[in-house]
């Protein structure tokens, strides 16, 4: 059962980090996004701030946010 929040949770943090770096990508990318950015979060800013399932809300989306940054930088869509 924890797994599946995991999966919610890290959903959650994908798509509010894709919100705030404009990227649209999907339900996948966002848990990905969100799992990822988790664990870049709380190794750069530490462990704090509320936590559920497991993951520090604020540096896991701080840690979602680059890890989006850096995916759009090297694999975005040319205009």
């Amino acid at each position: 059962m924890h797994w599946l929040w995991v999966l919610i949770v890290g959903a959650i943090i994908g798509m509010i980090a894709g919100g705030i770096t404009g990227e649209k990508r999907g339900c996948i990318f966002n848990i990905v996004a969100g799992i990822i950015g988790s664990s870049i979060g709380e190794s750069l800013f530490s462990s704090w701030g509320p936590k559920l399932a497991g993951m520090h809300l604020i540096p896991s989306i701080l840690g979602a946010v680059i890890f989006v940054a850096v995916v759009s930088f090297f694999f975005g869509k040319n205009k």
